[in-house]
Order: structure tokens, then C-alpha cells, then sequence
């Protein structure tokens, strides 16, 4: 169940070139929880990704994660608070195996010092078990166990995009972002991710999620927040976004009269 606050934005605004894409916006995102951000095309959503990773810098308000300010942090020391994100673009290292792909995300968590790994002590030899273990079980859930040892440039898009989603796990991080983790999904793999996701989240880690496939959301968040023009025009749990009027008017338009 959410329990502390993982995010907490205050009156986040940025614009560029004049354009104000993210307008006053103010979410608390809960320990434990998978919270969306939904919006139209335009809606500000990756902007606000940005914000909270500190990736841009807000002209106005503030974001703190696990009650830490972000202000000024660089992105090592952001990852080693346990915040991690994903982009909309699928990235994977050429010339290199799925497995090993998997494998990258873990070289922040890696305790053994170089000296130890050159010498290959029996601690260093198990913890490379574990890591490789883990990683074989994230890559089953995924469903991509049997292609482990393929190049993974040779994955589909959408095989691409779990495979992020995996080596971004692999990070053990305390709050995920997946910035449109579906995009370029077929029916099969959305399923996969949509499993993938309810485990890590049942496992204790935090998720926010941009996402565009609505069936998706609706059926994992536990909470929802809906931008239109950079600002927050709903939140709540999914039932009450499907019925807010707001919402609908935003996705569908205003029905003529």
C-alpha cells in the first residue's frame, strides 16, 4: 500500500521561447504507488518528466523526491537518491548482448571494488551470480528469456523498450520513471509490461508513467494525473478520471451544439 511521499512538485512552471508549456503544476506522488501522467499530445507530459528529473530547470516551484530538494543536483547524485527514468526513445548499447544490456544497469549497485573483481574473489563471483540472476528473471518476465544472448540491436522496437525498462530496474531503484514505456508495443508485449510493471510495483519500488495507451493506465495506476496545456486539469484514482467531465472534453472536445 502507498505509504510516505516519493515525489512532492510545488507551482512547477517553464517556458520556452515564451511558450509556456508546464503552467503552476503541484502533484504528491506516494511510496509504493504507480501514479500516470495522461494528457493530449501537447499536454506538457515529457516537459514534466524533465522537471522532476531535474533535467530541466523549472523557471518557478520546486521538487523534492523522498523529502530531498533536486534543486541543483547533478543526475549521479539524483540516481543515487534511487530516482532512475527511461525516455521515449528505446536505447540500447550496440554490439552487445540483451542480457548484457540488462547487465549495464547494475554497475551502480556493483559492491565489490576493481581490485577485488580483477582478482576474481568468491564474493565478487557470487555477487555476479546474483546480479545475473536477477536480471535472467526480469528479462522472463519481459519475455525476453529467449533472447538473451541475441545482439540487442536486433530486437523489435517494442522488445527494445522492455529491454530499457529492464536495465533501468536493474539500477534497484527506490522511484521509477518510464516516459511512454508502450509506445511501439503490439498487444503481446503491452501485456508483458503491464505484468512487469504490477511486479515491480508490488515489490516495493515507486512508478510515475507517461503514457498515451489509456487501456494500459486505466488498468495498473493507482493514481492519475491529466494535464492539458501544461496544466493540471484532474486527478484520482481511474474510475473517477473516466468519469470526470474535464478529462473527456480534453480527449474528445466539446460536443457541438
Amino acid at each position: 500500500m502507498p505509504g510516505g511521499i516519493a515525489v512532492e512538485a510545488h507551482g512547477l512552471s517553464k517556458s520556452f521561447g515564451g511558450v509556456l508549456a508546464i503552467a503552476d503544476v503541484s502533484f504528491v506522488v506516494r511510496e509504493g504507488s504507480l501514479t500516470a501522467a495522461i494528457g493530449p499530445n501537447g499536454a506538457g507530459k515529457t516537459t514534466l518528466f524533465n522537471l522532476v528529473t531535474n533535467l530541466y530547470r523549472p523557471d518557478r516551484g520546486a521538487v523534492s523526491c523522498f523529502g530531498v530538494s533536486l534543486r541543483g543536483r547533478t543526475p549521479d547524485a539524483i540516481a543515487a537518491l534511487g530516482l532512475v527514468r527511461t525516455f521515449q526513445t528505446a536505447r540500447v548499447f550496440p554490439g552487445m548482448t540483451v542480457l548484457d544490456n540488462a547487465l549495464v544497469g547494475a554497475h551502480l549497485r556493483v559492491r565489490a571494488a576493481p581490485w577485488q573483481q580483477a582478482l576474481g574473489l568468491g564474493t565478487v563471483r557470487r555477487e555476479e551470480r546474483a546480479i545475473r540472476g536477477k536480471a535472467e528473471a526480469l528479462l522472463d518476465i519481459a519475455g525476453l528469456a529467449d533472447r538473451c544472448n541475441d545482439p540487442a540491436v536486433s530486437l523489435p522496437l517494442g522488445a527494445q523498450k522492455l529491454l530499457e525498462v529492464v536495465r533501468a530496474l536493474m539500477a534497484a531503484p527506490r522511484l521509477l520513471l518510464l516516459d511512454e514505456p508502450a509506445a511501439g508495443l503490439n498487444d503481446v508485449e503491452t501485456a508483458e509490461l503491464a505484468r512487469l510493471l504490477l511486479a515491480v510495483r508490488a515489490a516495493g519500488v515507486t512508478l510515475m508513467v507517461v503514457e498515451h495507451n489509456m487501456s494500459l493506465v486505466m488498468g495498473i495506476a493507482d493514481e492519475i494525473i491529466v494535464l492539458e496545456l501544461g496544466r493540471v486539469i484532474a486527478t484520482g484514482p481511474p474510475t473517477t478520471i473516466q468519469a470526470d467531465p474535464r478529462v473527456i472534453e480534453a480527449y474528445l472536445g466539446r460536443e457541438a451544439v
